[in-house]
């Protein structure tokens, strides 16, 4: 029975092994990779796993590569994996790129897949050229009409210049600066309704795709629209704007005439305010000249007669003449 117990504990523990064997050691991997002609050592695949690569994303690709008839080794994937690439999508666009006949080595596929571009796509554009379509552009010609343009621009991308090269949002950005420039110098908006295809030909001299990871193609106008008349309505708000300060101006005025027309009825009063006063000094400078003996009483008499009689003409004046008093 020992014995028996023995075998079985054996038995078990070869088990184990294998299992455990087995999950750290790709064998089918590796199998596959004899299968295709690819020469993988077992103990290069326990080193991917001690190296934290997974093995089947660096072989499978490597078998795709060999049946393309390229030559390819396993460091040069591991160390673009490691390096926080793509090694599928490497291997898929130098395919592509065979045969499409364009020259593109592992290196330069590496890099730009590393620069955060999508290499494959990059590559089927460069084959077959992609339409970038722009939003609704709007542009005030000389007239001060509004016109409403939309552009598609065909482009191909340009392997050499993937790394460092700007984008399509560069590419948009210039297509619709070029638009709002070329129909700012038309003298009438009409002249761009009739003839959409002078935008193009403008735009596409510029020489848009400088320094950009593409090549202008074609830039085609999609839509032209008539938009509002821009320049009435300036008009209409300077108009606004102009009697707004004229109004300010004569409120101004109005204030200071009101200002001064109260100033002016204030010195009245005072002046009122003085003749009061000095009517009131007369009885008394009066008593004081006849105490001197400065004026003799008849003088006194005739100079009361001569007020009467101005009274009495002031009195036959405002009987015959309403307005006398505002004359």
């Amino acid at each position: 029975m020992e014995q028996i117990g023995g075998l079985i504990i054996f038995m078990l523990l070869i088990i184990v092994l294998l299992l455990v064997f087995f999950r750290f050691v790709p064998v089918g991997l590796w199998i596959s990779a004899l299968a295709a002609g690819v020469k993988v050592g077992l103990f290069n695949l326990v080193g991917m796993r001690l190296r934290r690569v997974p093995p089947h994303k660096i072989v499978m690709p490597l078998i795709k590569a060999n049946k393309a008839g390229m030559d390819m080794d396993t460091s040069q994937l591991e160390a673009h994996y490691l390096a926080g690439g793509n090694v599928d999508r490497v291997i898929d666009a130098l395919i592509a790129a065979e045969r499409a006949g364009i020259e593109l080595n592992f290196s330069r596929a590496a890099a730009i897949d590393l620069a955060g571009r999508d290499v494959k796509e990059a590559v089927m554009v460069s084959v077959t050229p992609k339409v970038i379509e722009t939003p609704v552009i709007a542009a005030m010609a000389k007239n001060g009409i509004q016109v409403k343009a939309t552009a598609r621009v065909t482009v191909r991308a340009n392997i050499d210049r993937l790394v460092g090269g700007a984008g399509e949002e560069t590419i948009i950005a210039r297509v619709g600066e070029g638009i709002v420039s070329t129909v700012g110098s038309a003298e009438n908006h009409k002249d761009v309704l009739e003839n959409p295809d002078n935008i193009s030909k403008t735009v596409l001299k510029k020489g848009l795709d400088s320094g950009t990871a593409f090549e202008i193609l074609s830039i085609d106008i999609a839509d032209v629209d008539v938009g509002r008349n821009i320049g009435a309505e300036l008009q209409i708000d300077q108009a606004e704007a102009d009697k707004n300060i004229a109004q300010a101006k004569a409120e101004e005025r109005r204030a200071m005439a009101v200002a001064l027309e109260q100033e002016m009825r204030a010195k009245v009063q005072e002046m009122k305010a003085k003749v009061v006063e000095a009517e009131a000094a007369v009885p008394e400078a009066m008593a004081q000249a006849l105490k001197d003996g400065n004026i003799g009483v008849m003088d006194y008499y005739n100079l009361k007669n001569i007020t009467a009689d101005t009274t009495m003409r002031d009195n036959i004046a405002k009987s015959t003449n309403p307005n006398f008093d505002k004359e």
